[in-house]
Protein backbone atom coordinates (compact mmCIF):
# COMPACT_ATOMS: atom_id res chain seq x y z
CA UNK A 1 0.00 0.00 0.00
CA UNK A 2 0.96 3.59 -0.57
CA UNK A 3 1.37 5.88 2.39
CA UNK A 4 0.79 10.08 2.56
CA UNK A 5 3.53 11.90 4.44
CA UNK A 6 1.07 12.30 7.03
CA UNK A 7 0.35 8.35 7.95
CA UNK A 8 2.62 8.28 10.43
CA UNK A 9 0.98 11.03 12.34
CA UNK A 10 -2.72 8.96 11.66
CA UNK A 11 -0.89 5.93 13.70
CA UNK A 12 0.54 7.80 15.99
CA UNK A 13 -2.97 9.73 17.09
CA UNK A 14 -4.63 6.16 17.03
CA UNK A 15 -6.73 6.37 13.73
CA UNK A 16 -8.51 3.05 12.41
CA UNK A 17 -6.47 2.25 8.80
CA UNK A 18 -7.49 0.80 5.75
CA UNK A 19 -6.41 0.55 2.58
CA UNK A 20 -8.31 3.39 0.09
CA UNK A 21 -7.38 3.42 -3.84
CA UNK A 22 -3.86 1.71 -2.89
CA UNK A 23 -3.41 4.47 0.19
CA UNK A 24 -3.05 3.07 3.78
CA UNK A 25 -5.57 5.83 5.01
CA UNK A 26 -7.50 6.83 8.22
CA UNK A 27 -11.32 5.72 8.04
CA UNK A 28 -11.77 7.37 11.60
CA UNK A 29 -10.51 8.59 14.89
CA UNK A 30 -12.75 8.80 17.88
CA UNK A 31 -15.47 7.83 15.84
CA UNK A 32 -17.53 8.39 12.64
CA UNK A 33 -20.63 10.30 14.24
CA UNK A 34 -18.05 12.27 16.45
CA UNK A 35 -15.88 12.91 13.96
CA UNK A 36 -19.04 14.39 11.42
CA UNK A 37 -20.59 16.14 13.63
CA UNK A 38 -17.24 17.86 15.39
CA UNK A 39 -16.86 19.13 11.17
CA UNK A 40 -20.45 20.42 11.51
CA UNK A 41 -20.45 22.31 14.32
CA UNK A 42 -16.84 22.99 14.81
CA UNK A 43 -13.59 21.97 13.22
CA UNK A 44 -11.60 19.21 11.88
CA UNK A 45 -8.89 18.62 9.57
CA UNK A 46 -8.73 15.50 6.77
CA UNK A 47 -5.80 13.84 4.81
CA UNK A 48 -6.76 14.13 1.60
CA UNK A 49 -3.18 13.50 0.41
CA UNK A 50 -3.85 10.58 -2.15
CA UNK A 51 -5.72 13.06 -4.41
CA UNK A 52 -3.83 13.38 -7.91
CA UNK A 53 -2.76 16.39 -9.35
CA UNK A 54 -1.55 17.07 -13.05
CA UNK A 55 -0.20 20.56 -13.97
CA UNK A 56 -0.97 21.60 -17.50
CA UNK A 57 0.77 24.57 -18.93
CA UNK A 58 1.78 26.27 -22.64
CA UNK A 59 -0.15 28.42 -25.19
CA UNK A 60 -2.33 25.08 -25.82
CA UNK A 61 -2.89 23.85 -22.18
CA UNK A 62 -6.80 25.66 -22.52
CA UNK A 63 -7.46 24.30 -25.60
CA UNK A 64 -6.52 20.63 -24.16
CA UNK A 65 -8.73 21.28 -20.97
CA UNK A 66 -11.53 22.28 -23.24
CA UNK A 67 -11.71 19.48 -25.03
CA UNK A 68 -11.52 16.76 -22.33
CA UNK A 69 -13.80 18.43 -19.52
CA UNK A 70 -17.72 19.26 -19.67
CA UNK A 71 -17.38 22.96 -18.05
CA UNK A 72 -16.21 25.75 -19.98
CA UNK A 73 -13.18 26.32 -18.34
CA UNK A 74 -11.94 29.67 -20.72
CA UNK A 75 -14.46 31.78 -18.07
CA UNK A 76 -11.44 31.10 -15.18
CA UNK A 77 -9.58 33.34 -14.27
CA UNK A 78 -6.10 32.92 -12.57
CA UNK A 79 -6.95 32.39 -9.04
CA UNK A 80 -10.39 30.57 -9.50
CA UNK A 81 -11.38 27.03 -9.84
CA UNK A 82 -14.19 24.70 -11.79
CA UNK A 83 -15.66 21.89 -10.86
CA UNK A 84 -16.02 19.70 -14.05
CA UNK A 85 -16.33 16.18 -15.08
CA UNK A 86 -13.91 14.23 -17.99
CA UNK A 87 -16.68 12.77 -20.00
CA UNK A 88 -15.52 9.36 -22.16
CA UNK A 89 -16.97 8.54 -25.57
CA UNK A 90 -19.68 6.00 -24.97
CA UNK A 91 -21.95 8.35 -22.46
CA UNK A 92 -20.22 7.66 -18.89
CA UNK A 93 -17.52 9.47 -17.39
CA UNK A 94 -13.88 8.72 -16.82
CA UNK A 95 -13.55 11.20 -13.79
CA UNK A 96 -14.98 14.06 -11.67
CA UNK A 97 -12.18 16.67 -11.02
CA UNK A 98 -11.72 20.47 -10.03
CA UNK A 99 -9.92 23.02 -12.59
CA UNK A 100 -7.67 25.38 -10.55
CA UNK A 101 -6.35 28.12 -13.19
CA UNK A 102 -3.09 29.05 -11.60
CA UNK A 103 -1.86 31.75 -14.54
CA UNK A 104 -2.71 32.89 -17.63
CA UNK A 105 -1.60 29.54 -19.01
CA UNK A 106 -1.09 27.08 -16.39
CA UNK A 107 -3.75 24.85 -14.70
CA UNK A 108 -3.74 22.55 -12.26
CA UNK A 109 -6.05 19.31 -12.48
CA UNK A 110 -7.25 17.53 -9.28
CA UNK A 111 -8.32 14.27 -9.78
CA UNK A 112 -9.53 11.03 -7.58
CA UNK A 113 -6.74 8.78 -6.13
CA UNK A 114 -8.23 5.58 -7.84
CA UNK A 115 -8.16 7.19 -11.04
CA UNK A 116 -4.87 8.68 -11.26
CA UNK A 117 -3.05 6.55 -14.09
CA UNK A 118 -6.75 6.01 -15.87
CA UNK A 119 -7.05 10.20 -15.83
CA UNK A 120 -3.40 10.66 -17.15
CA UNK A 121 -3.38 8.66 -19.85
CA UNK A 122 -7.13 9.73 -21.02
CA UNK A 123 -6.02 13.17 -20.87
CA UNK A 124 -2.62 12.06 -22.38
CA UNK A 125 -4.15 10.19 -25.71
CA UNK A 126 -6.32 14.15 -26.56
CA UNK A 127 -3.01 15.97 -26.66
CA UNK A 128 -2.08 16.32 -29.90
CA UNK A 129 -1.15 19.66 -29.59
CA UNK A 130 1.24 19.01 -27.22
CA UNK A 131 0.81 20.97 -24.23
CA UNK A 132 2.88 20.44 -21.40
CA UNK A 133 1.67 18.24 -18.92
CA UNK A 134 3.44 16.85 -15.63
CA UNK A 135 1.69 14.32 -12.80
CA UNK A 136 2.56 15.94 -9.65
CA UNK A 137 0.51 13.71 -7.56
CA UNK A 138 3.33 11.87 -5.63
CA UNK A 139 4.59 15.47 -4.72
CA UNK A 140 1.91 17.09 -3.15
CA UNK A 141 -0.11 16.98 0.14
CA UNK A 142 -3.40 17.88 1.01
CA UNK A 143 -5.21 19.03 4.19
CA UNK A 144 -8.63 19.71 4.09
CA UNK A 145 -9.46 22.25 7.02
CA UNK A 146 -13.50 21.85 7.00
CA UNK A 147 -16.29 23.37 9.69
CA UNK A 148 -17.64 27.08 10.77
CA UNK A 149 -14.62 27.47 12.65
CA UNK A 150 -11.80 27.00 9.93
CA UNK A 151 -11.21 30.37 8.55
CA UNK A 152 -10.62 31.35 12.62
CA UNK A 153 -7.96 28.50 12.97
CA UNK A 154 -6.09 29.44 9.67
CA UNK A 155 -5.68 32.97 10.20
CA UNK A 156 -3.59 32.34 13.25
CA UNK A 157 -1.03 30.62 10.04
CA UNK A 158 -1.16 33.14 7.34
CA UNK A 159 -1.35 36.40 6.45
CA UNK A 160 -3.57 35.84 3.83
CA UNK A 161 -6.75 37.71 3.79
CA UNK A 162 -9.07 33.91 4.47
CA UNK A 163 -12.21 36.33 4.04
CA UNK A 164 -11.42 37.48 0.63
CA UNK A 165 -11.32 34.52 -1.08
CA UNK A 166 -14.97 33.23 -2.82
CA UNK A 167 -16.02 29.57 -2.94
CA UNK A 168 -14.25 28.16 -5.84
CA UNK A 169 -11.16 30.33 -5.40
CA UNK A 170 -8.09 30.08 -4.05
CA UNK A 171 -4.45 32.08 -3.15
CA UNK A 172 -1.00 30.71 -2.94
CA UNK A 173 0.44 32.51 0.04
CA UNK A 174 2.61 32.25 2.96
CA UNK A 175 1.05 29.46 5.63
CA UNK A 176 3.22 28.26 8.52
CA UNK A 177 6.37 29.79 7.37
CA UNK A 178 5.99 28.26 3.82
CA UNK A 179 5.72 30.24 0.75
CA UNK A 180 3.80 28.52 -2.03
CA UNK A 181 1.04 27.29 -0.28
CA UNK A 182 -2.36 26.99 -2.36
CA UNK A 183 -5.34 27.88 0.17
CA UNK A 184 -8.37 26.77 -1.73
CA UNK A 185 -11.93 27.56 -0.59
CA UNK A 186 -13.24 24.12 -1.74
CA UNK A 187 -14.13 21.41 -0.01
CA UNK A 188 -16.58 18.23 -0.09
CA UNK A 189 -18.19 19.11 3.40
CA UNK A 190 -20.55 21.90 2.72
CA UNK A 191 -19.63 22.87 5.97
CA UNK A 192 -17.23 25.77 4.79
CA UNK A 193 -13.24 25.60 5.06
CA UNK A 194 -10.13 25.77 2.97
CA UNK A 195 -8.11 23.06 1.45
CA UNK A 196 -4.19 23.12 1.76
CA UNK A 197 -2.21 21.95 -0.59
CA UNK A 198 1.86 21.66 0.03
CA UNK A 199 4.58 19.81 -0.61
CA UNK A 200 5.49 16.47 0.99
CA UNK A 201 7.85 17.70 3.40
CA UNK A 202 6.07 20.55 4.55
CA UNK A 203 2.90 18.67 5.55
CA UNK A 204 3.56 17.38 9.15
CA UNK A 205 4.84 20.45 9.78
CA UNK A 206 1.84 22.19 8.74
CA UNK A 207 -0.73 19.17 10.40
CA UNK A 208 0.91 19.63 13.77
CA UNK A 209 0.43 23.26 13.22
CA UNK A 210 -3.48 23.55 12.40
CA UNK A 211 -4.14 20.93 15.45
CA UNK A 212 -2.26 22.98 17.82
CA UNK A 213 -4.18 26.29 16.45
CA UNK A 214 -7.65 24.69 16.65
CA UNK A 215 -6.99 23.24 20.19
CA UNK A 216 -9.10 26.33 21.30
CA UNK A 217 -11.72 25.59 18.71
CA UNK A 218 -12.34 21.74 19.27
CA UNK A 219 -10.51 20.82 16.21
CA UNK A 220 -10.15 16.80 15.64
CA UNK A 221 -8.41 14.64 12.38
CA UNK A 222 -11.59 13.32 10.39
CA UNK A 223 -10.97 10.04 8.46
CA UNK A 224 -12.55 8.86 5.63
CA UNK A 225 -15.83 7.49 6.82
CA UNK A 226 -17.32 11.17 8.08
CA UNK A 227 -15.96 12.72 4.75
CA UNK A 228 -17.88 10.17 3.00
CA UNK A 229 -21.27 10.82 5.43
CA UNK A 230 -20.71 14.55 5.07
CA UNK A 231 -20.66 14.85 1.37
CA UNK A 232 -23.70 12.50 1.15
CA UNK A 233 -25.58 14.76 3.17
CA UNK A 234 -24.55 17.62 0.82
CA UNK A 235 -26.11 15.06 -2.35
CA UNK A 236 -22.33 15.80 -3.43
CA UNK A 237 -21.59 12.60 -5.61
CA UNK A 238 -18.67 10.12 -5.26
CA UNK A 239 -17.16 8.40 -8.43
CA UNK A 240 -17.23 4.96 -8.50
CA UNK A 241 -20.90 5.05 -6.29
CA UNK A 242 -22.44 7.73 -8.05
CA UNK A 243 -21.07 8.53 -10.97
CA UNK A 244 -18.73 5.77 -13.65
CA UNK A 245 -17.72 5.00 -16.67
CA UNK A 246 -21.37 4.03 -16.96
CA UNK A 247 -23.37 7.08 -16.04
CA UNK A 248 -23.46 10.22 -18.33
CA UNK A 249 -23.39 13.87 -16.21
CA UNK A 250 -27.14 14.75 -17.73
CA UNK A 251 -28.71 11.45 -15.94
CA UNK A 252 -26.33 12.46 -12.67
CA UNK A 253 -28.06 15.67 -12.57
CA UNK A 254 -24.34 17.26 -13.49
CA UNK A 255 -26.14 19.27 -16.19
CA UNK A 256 -24.67 22.35 -15.17
CA UNK A 257 -21.14 21.44 -15.28
CA UNK A 258 -22.19 20.31 -19.24
CA UNK A 259 -21.72 23.24 -21.51
CA UNK A 260 -22.94 22.93 -25.22
CA UNK A 261 -21.51 26.13 -25.57
CA UNK A 262 -17.94 24.10 -26.76
CA UNK A 263 -17.01 20.85 -28.30
CA UNK A 264 -15.95 18.30 -26.12
CA UNK A 265 -15.63 14.30 -26.32
CA UNK A 266 -19.13 12.90 -27.08
CA UNK A 267 -20.57 16.39 -26.73
CA UNK A 268 -23.22 16.21 -29.72
CA UNK A 269 -24.92 12.84 -27.93
CA UNK A 270 -24.82 14.62 -24.43
CA UNK A 271 -26.67 17.61 -25.90
CA UNK A 272 -29.03 14.85 -27.49
CA UNK A 273 -29.67 13.46 -23.80
CA UNK A 274 -30.27 16.50 -22.87
CA UNK A 275 -32.89 17.92 -25.71
CA UNK A 276 -34.69 14.47 -25.60
CA UNK A 277 -34.42 13.46 -22.01
CA UNK A 278 -33.04 10.25 -19.93
CA UNK A 279 -34.31 7.08 -19.34
CA UNK A 280 -33.16 7.43 -15.37
CA UNK A 281 -31.75 10.01 -13.17
CA UNK A 282 -29.62 10.12 -9.82
CA UNK A 283 -32.31 10.98 -7.15
CA UNK A 284 -31.94 11.68 -3.53
CA UNK A 285 -34.50 9.71 -1.18
CA UNK A 286 -34.60 9.63 2.46
CA UNK A 287 -36.08 6.62 4.32
CA UNK A 288 -39.70 6.84 5.80
CA UNK A 289 -39.72 3.57 7.60
CA UNK A 290 -36.84 2.33 9.68
CA UNK A 291 -33.78 1.51 7.88
CA UNK A 292 -30.45 1.98 6.51
CA UNK A 293 -29.76 2.31 2.52
CA UNK A 294 -26.78 1.19 1.32
CA UNK A 295 -25.24 0.59 -2.06
CA UNK A 296 -26.25 -1.83 -4.58
CA UNK A 297 -29.82 -2.63 -2.57
CA UNK A 298 -32.38 -2.54 -5.60
CA UNK A 299 -35.28 0.69 -5.46
CA UNK A 300 -38.71 -0.99 -5.99
CA UNK A 301 -42.02 0.48 -6.88
CA UNK A 302 -45.07 -0.35 -3.71
CA UNK A 303 -45.39 -3.73 -6.03
CA UNK A 304 -41.83 -4.31 -5.22
CA UNK A 305 -40.88 -4.09 -9.32
CA UNK A 306 -37.25 -3.24 -9.83
CA UNK A 307 -37.29 0.36 -10.66
CA UNK A 308 -33.25 1.43 -9.61
CA UNK A 309 -30.81 1.28 -7.68
CA UNK A 310 -28.84 2.78 -4.50
CA UNK A 311 -25.78 4.02 -5.12
CA UNK A 312 -24.88 6.08 -1.53
CA UNK A 313 -26.75 5.29 1.57
CA UNK A 314 -26.18 5.87 5.12
CA UNK A 315 -28.05 6.88 8.44
CA UNK A 316 -27.22 10.53 8.89
CA UNK A 317 -25.47 12.06 11.43
CA UNK A 318 -26.61 15.46 11.72
CA UNK A 319 -30.39 14.28 10.80
CA UNK A 320 -30.81 11.12 12.67
CA UNK A 321 -32.54 9.28 9.51
CA UNK A 322 -31.25 7.47 6.48
CA UNK A 323 -30.57 8.81 3.38
CA UNK A 324 -29.44 7.57 0.17
CA UNK A 325 -28.85 8.60 -3.99
CA UNK A 326 -30.04 6.01 -6.32
CA UNK A 327 -30.72 5.88 -10.03
CA UNK A 328 -34.27 5.48 -10.47
CA UNK A 329 -36.57 5.63 -13.80
CA UNK A 330 -36.98 9.11 -14.65
CA UNK A 331 -41.03 8.87 -13.62
CA UNK A 332 -40.17 7.63 -10.10
CA UNK A 333 -37.29 10.77 -9.96
CA UNK A 334 -39.87 13.92 -8.53
CA UNK A 335 -39.61 14.82 -4.87
CA UNK A 336 -42.35 13.54 -3.18
CA UNK A 337 -42.73 10.24 -4.95
CA UNK A 338 -42.68 6.93 -2.62
CA UNK A 339 -39.97 4.35 -3.50
CA UNK A 340 -39.01 1.18 -1.29
CA UNK A 341 -35.62 0.27 -1.14
CA UNK A 342 -34.83 -3.59 -0.69
CA UNK A 343 -33.30 -4.65 2.51
CA UNK A 344 -32.66 -8.36 3.55
CA UNK A 345 -35.68 -9.07 1.10
CA UNK A 346 -37.76 -6.65 2.65
CA UNK A 347 -39.21 -3.10 0.99
CA UNK A 348 -38.53 -0.44 3.28
CA UNK A 349 -40.59 2.88 2.66
CA UNK A 350 -38.72 6.31 1.51
CA UNK A 351 -39.88 9.26 -0.57
CA UNK A 352 -37.85 10.86 -3.48
CA UNK A 353 -36.26 14.04 -1.45
CA UNK A 354 -34.95 17.18 -2.97
CA UNK A 355 -31.38 17.27 -2.27
CA UNK A 356 -29.30 18.49 -0.38
CA UNK A 357 -30.30 16.90 2.26
CA UNK A 358 -28.74 18.90 5.23
CA UNK A 359 -29.44 22.58 5.03
CA UNK A 360 -26.08 24.22 6.31
CA UNK A 361 -28.46 27.67 6.50
CA UNK A 362 -29.54 26.17 9.34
Amino acid sequence: MKTTALTSKHIALGAKMVEFAGFNMPVSYSGLNDEHLTVRTKVGIFDVSHMGEFIVKGPQALDLIQRVTSNDASVLQPGKAQYSCLPNTTGGIVDDLIVYKMSSDTYMLVVNASNIEKDWKWISSYNTQHAEMKNVSDEYSLMAVQGPRAASVLSKLTPCRLNEIPYYSFAVDTFCGFDGVIISNTGYTGAGGFEIYCKNNQAPAIWDAILQAGQSEGIKPIGLGSRDTLRLEMAFCLYGNDIDDTTSPIEAGLGWITKFTKDFTNSAALKEQKEKGVKRKLAGFTMIDKGIPRHGYAITDAQGTDIGVVTSGTQSPSLQQGIGLGYVKTEFAKPGTEIYIKIRDKLIKAAVTKTPFYNTAR
